[in-house]
């Protein structure tokens, strides 16, 4: 696979707060690539900057080898669309409007509304599940609603690359394996390029093609699920001590975090060890 998407030698920082140094992804097309890692590591901040949220203080993002700082705002909106993590909805604006927005970077002067903006509204709005509250306020909604709202508007900007930070917030176990489902459609069907963050660890096994692992501002490990999650790099990114099986259902890694009781054994024989007390044999 090739990579359009690029992060070169990345320093992030909010205010003189740094966040993350020296960070290099590449992000391959047409993969559902999922950041993972614990509270507070990054993963947010990175996916900002990929959209061009945020500004690094070092490095660039890369898009078809040219950085994204040079792109015009409409010309970067045809090729990313950003779902952020908690969205900031405009007072008075039903469901229909909002989605509808997701295709203002196609509108110019001598090009207006057309039917096939109407076809990428509604096709998004199917999707997700959301037509039957076309005529509703999006701030009546649940947030479960609302979620679902905000990513038809990203749908319907019909970007070949798709961001999404914590795209199953307020979501019920069905409508986040719905989204994801979704998301995986995406990359499969419409040979879109999905980057989520996510902080259900085993939703990222099931569907990501390729996982990012980050902590403290590094990325610990990068590649498809199936190669690098292991015991010990869920205890190093998580600090959980687990075991990992295979999915019956997908063949995927499946963390299972040891019981209470397995877990205090194992800290006690693992002391037991640093103080070079001798292990009794039954």
């Amino acid at each position: 696979m090739g990579e359009r998407l690029r992060a070169e030698g990345l320093t992030l920082a909010y205010d003189r707060r740094v966040v993350a140094e020296h960070l290099g992804i590449g992000i391959p097309d047409g993969s559902l690539t999922v950041i993972v890692g614990p509270n507070a590591c990054g993963k947010s901040t990175l996916l900002h900057a990929l959209a061009r949220i945020i500004k690094p203080q070092a490095g660039a993002i890369v898009l078809d080898g040219r950085p994204i700082a040079s792109m015009s705002p409409k010309a970067l909106a045809q090729q990313l669309g950003l779902l952020p993590q908690s969205p900031t909805t405009p007072d008075g604006i039903t469901v229909a409007d909002l989605v509808a927005r997701g295709r203002f970077p196609y509108q110019k002067l001598l090009r207006q509304w057309s039917a096939e903006d109407d076809e990428a509204v509604l096709t998004a709005m199917r999707a997700t599940g959301v037509t039957e509250l076309a005529t509703r306020l999006v701030d009546e909604l649940s947030g479960g609603q609302r979620q679902r709202v905000w990513l038809a508007m990203a749908l319907a900007q019909e970007t070949p690359i798709l961001l999404l930070d914590e795209p199953t917030t307020f979501l019920d176990i069905a409508h986040q394996v719905d989204v994801l489902d979704l998301c995986a459609e995406l990359r499969e069907e419409r040979r879109r390029t999905v980057v989520a963050v996510l902080h259900d660890l085993n939703h990222a096994c099931r569907y990501a093609t390729h996982l990012i692992a980050m902590r403290d501002g590094r990325v610990i490990a990068q590649g498809p699920p199936a190669e690098i999650v292991t015991a010990e790099l869920v205890e190093e990114v998580f600090g959980l001590r687990c075991r990992i099986i295979t999915d019956p259902e997908t063949d995927t890694p499946l963390v299972l975090p040891l019981a209470r009781e397995s877990r205090a054994r194992r800290d006690k024989t693992e002391d037991r060890a640093a103080a070079g007390v001798p292990r009794v044999s039954a």
